[in-house]
């Protein structure tokens, strides 16, 4: 939390959201809480957030930009002006089916639809391969392109050996595209799936800690995706977004932003940075609704309405 003495009652408020085993700057809450200190500190002594310092530590640094956000719009959780922070237009998000028994993911994908998705994302990789393959078929076979676009996670569940085999299966069920089919730090085989596979590739768990802007373009450039999902939290907070996508622009690559399991905090300063990149009149659905997951959450006017957030 920030405050300014030169704005009495204004305050901003960040959230740190790391996630064991996946974040770059995960590690024990004392050296946390110690490193964060230090950065605050230095904060509050020049009035400006050190970013190349800050690289490393992504979650930090993208709480520490939604405190000073949020400051710098004096305590309005519209921090960049736009059609969405003011009410005036909603975000269109995916529906996303956690992975389960055959049984369990199609009963959550009915739910979403009949909530008004469109879009809807399936976690892959859980259940045997044929099984997924048959769900997907059972879908497709009972919703149309106009009903549902689906998209796929495989959270790196497939080999280099059997990727391409899996991709030319799941290309021939008008998917819209594959999150991570293998696991990260495998350049040299994820460029050769991007370059040959019929289903558009996105990467993800891939760009978790490459944070300097050479490291970035080395990966872009010799990977050479369709799309990349981003996470602030994870990929380097709002100034890595930003720096990421721009990068992806330059070189025709998609992308489109995510949140990863924060709490309402989080997630409007993801939407606020949302809009702000992508707006107005987002068209590609993005990746917001994680915060119905949790059954106690800080209030916040956000609302969803059909597949759209909004703020209240």
């Amino acid at each position: 939390m920030l405050s300014d003495t030169n704005k009495p009652g204004v305050i901003g408020v960040g959230e740190c959201a790391t996630l064991p085993d996946l974040s770059c700057d995960a590690m024990s809450d004392e050296e946390y809480e110690r490193k964060l200190r230090t950065f605050c500190d230095d904060f509050c002594h020049t009035g400006s957030i050190n970013t190349n310092a800050m690289r490393s530590y992504p979650s930090m640094l993208f709480g520490l930009e939604t405190a000073k956000a949020q400051l710098d719009a004096n305590g309005s959780i519209d921090f960049f002006h736009t059609n969405f922070g003011a009410g005036k237009e909603g975000i269109t998000i995916n529906g996303l089916v956690w992975m389960g028994s055959f049984d369990e993911m199609y009963q959550r994908l009915e739910e979403k639809l009949k909530a008004g998705y469109h879009c809807v994302k399936l976690k892959i990789g859980a259940i045997d391969f044929a099984k997924e393959i048959e769900l997907i078929r059972h879908i497709q076979q009972s919703f149309t392109r106009t009903q549902i676009e689906l998209r796929v996670d495989a959270n790196g569940a497939f080999t280099p050996e059997n990727a391409m085999e899996r991709l030319e299966a799941l290309a021939q069920y008008d998917i819209h595209s594959i999150e991570q089919p293998i696991r990260q730090h495998q350049w040299a085989q994820m460029a050769l799936l991007c370059d040959l596979s019929p289903l558009p590739i996105a990467l993800d768990e891939e760009l978790i800690g490459v944070n300097n802007y050479n490291e970035k373009e080395q990966l872009l450039d010799t990977i050479r995706p369709q799309y990349i999902v981003l996470k602030p939290s994870l990929h380097g907070g709002m100034a890595g977004v930003r720096e990421w996508v721009k990068m992806a622009n330059q070189r025709g690559i998609g992308s489109w932003i995510t949140s990863a399991l924060e709490s309402n905090v989080g997630l409007n300063s993801i939407a606020q940075l949302t809009a702000d990149l992508y707006g107005p009149h987002i068209t590609m659905p993005q990746g917001l609704g994680t915060g119905l997951l949790f059954s106690d959450n800080i209030p916040m006017p956000l609302t969803i309405k059909g597949d759209q957030l909004w703020v209240k």
